[in-house]
């Protein structure tokens, strides 16, 4: 995919763009930025690390790209993008086995 941001473009793959608006959404959520790397590459298929910041005011979009190059992947970007979109994100309460059912409202029995 080619990520376009603040007027350029840029090559990468489609699970890394995928993975950056995903992080991206998250910060604009938290209203808060951050800065990235990600691999991407360039015009003669050399790969390359380029630091985006990303936050509420990031005007970024990706689009599907050919590419003669492969696809680039990176697991450890990714895990690393993954990890963050989640600290960003509310843990949902659910109340536990061990818990008992004394927490839950009385209207659950007639589920």
């Amino acid at each position: 995919m080619t990520i376009v941001y603040a007027g350029g473009e840029l090559l990468t793959g489609d699970e890394i763009a995928e993975a950056l608006l995903t992080y991206s959404q998250a910060l604009a959520q938290s209203e808060t930025a951050s800065t990235v790397e990600i691999p991407t590459l360039d015009d003669d298929g050399e790969r390359q690390m380029v630091k985006v910041l990303v936050g509420p005011a990031s005007q970024i979009m990706a689009k599907p790209a050919d590419s003669p190059f492969g696809e680039l992947r990176d697991p450890d970007v990714l895990a690393h993008l993954a990890a963050m979109t989640a600290r960003l994100q509310p843990t949902r309460n659910v109340p536990s086995a061990a818990s008992g059912t004394d927490d839950l409202p009385e209207w659950v029995d007639d589920l």
